[in-house]
């Protein structure tokens, strides 16, 4: 049995589908009959367009009721503003994307509980975190499926597998623990005092100062890039409060520690389809930076993420995303023993 499969996509988008239905054929499954398995994706933010249409999502559910199990996809609430901040704007957005239970054939459900404190702690005793808050329903579910949307990110340079049991299965204050070194800073030449930052900023840590320019309140900030990531002028940057190969780090413990609770139950699938500059979390106009290539299936996200990035190449990731230490994810999984 192989550690990593891929199979390749030719011509039009509506041909995609048999070559995903070929790679589950493939897959060993872990999950006996009757089992409760979570399909855990991201369904975009609202307004987003660059997230993978629910036919994907809708073709594995079809395969997981195949194998006798019980189906449910989920996802998280988030720790900025939009509309996946809580349980109940989420369930509304996921619905204006195709993400419902009479469209898919199972529960849609949020991970946390609709109020995001449906969360549990894992002791890890790693470098930066000795426990890790998530989502409980990783004690709840008997297996999961981790399908992830392979596309660049402006912190973690690349997400696929490793963010999506990180980010995706964290809690809001795990969120903000893994983004607390990430802050703000402002480049006066290319600012236009629109206000953007400051009317996105979920805390109120963004405000215009005395001279009429954006100003951050580092001690308020919780780190979540948001104001950076829209910036329509790209006149904020992330200025690390410590090493930038922290964020990594913090990624990759997080991950580890969701793994070890859904190690030999899981199967992971990232799509290398519309890989894109920014991850599905903002709005608007979200560009293509490499050709779609396929899907990468396996048994182990390191693996999985490995040779999705392989594939793909790091160069087009480099291109808008310089400087970031992105090979500090595999380094890092070597050394606390992830992969």
């Amino acid at each position: 049995m192989a550690d990593v499969l891929f199979y390749k996509v030719k011509g039009a988008p509506e041909r995609y589908l048999p070559v995903l239905d070929s790679l589950l054929s493939k897959l060993k499954s872990p999950f006996n009959k009757g089992d409760s398995v979570g399909l855990k994706l991201h369904w975009g933010e609202r307004g987003n367009r660059s997230y993978l249409p629910p036919i994907y999502a809708k073709h594995i559910v079809q395969w997981l009721t195949e194998q006798e199990t019980r189906p449910f996809v989920c996802d998280t609430t988030t720790l900025y503003s939009g509309g996946r901040r809580t349980g109940s704007d989420s369930i509304k957005t996921a619905a204006e994307h195709g993400y419902t239970e009479n469209y898919l054939g199972c529960p849609v459900v949020i991970a946390d509980g609709l109020d995001g404190r449906d969360v549990m702690d894992i002791h890890t005793g790693y470098n930066h975190f000795k426990t890790v808050q998530v989502a409980s329903v990783i004690e709840k579910a008997d297996g999961f499926f981790i399908f992830s949307h392979f596309k660049g990110h402006m912190v973690s340079f690349f997400g696929g597998a490793i963010k999506n049991l990180s980010m995706g299965f964290g809690s809001r204050a795990q969120k903000q623990r893994m983004h607390s070194d990430a802050k703000p800073f402002l480049n006066k030449k290319k600012c236009t005092r629109c206000g953007m930052c400051i009317d996105i900023c979920p805390t109120g840590a963004a405000k215009f100062a005395s001279d009429e320019y954006p100003a951050y309140d580092h001690d308020t900030c919780i780190g979540c890039a948001q104001c950076i990531a829209h910036c329509p002028e790209l006149a904020l940057k992330i200025l690390w409060e410590t090493d930038d190969r922290v964020f990594q780090e913090k990624l990759v413990e997080t991950a580890a520690a969701v793994w070890k609770r859904i190690k030999g139950k899981s199967l992971f699938i990232n799509a290398l389809l519309n890989v894109t500059v920014e991850c599905d979390c903002l709005p608007g106009d979200n560009p293509v930076i490499a050709p779609d290539m396929g899907f990468v299936g396996g048994y182990h996200p390191v693996e999985v993420d490995r040779e999705s990035l392989k594939l793909v190449g790091s160069e087009p990731f480099e291109k808008v995303h310089p400087g970031i230490p992105w090979q500090r994810q595999f380094e890092y999984s070597r050394e606390i023993g992830f992969g």
